[in-house]
């Protein structure tokens, strides 16, 4: 039983950061899915991978983690470049290569 904790990225149809400020402790798989013969669905008996805690800070997620003895390892997250650019940018004056049609 390992846990991973990590802050989501976005998800890429979306612009906003929505959902991305909250910490997941999430548990890695402790056996391999496999497909039911009848149905055809992928299944596993592994009930840890349907757990996913969520935690306002990192260190609430790491301090939980040591309460409940869970070995487990932070994911930094990264975090985009900011740059401040708008669409009427593109047709500004002093731009470094002219642009047209």
């Amino acid at each position: 039983m390992f846990a991973r904790i990590y802050r989501p990225a976005r998800n890429a149809m979306q612009s906003g950061r929505g959902k991305t400020k909250k910490w997941v402790l999430e548990f890695s798989p402790e056996m391999a899915k496999k497909p039911d013969p009848l149905m055809g669905w992928t299944s596993s008996s592994d009930m840890r991978s349907q757990i996913r805690l969520k935690f306002d800070s990192q260190e609430d997620a790491v301090a939980y983690a040591k309460r409940q003895g869970i070995p487990f390892q932070v994911v930094e997250p990264h975090e985009p470049k900011r740059y401040e650019k708008s669409y009427a940018d593109n047709f500004s004056a002093d731009r470094k290569q002219p642009w047209s049609h």
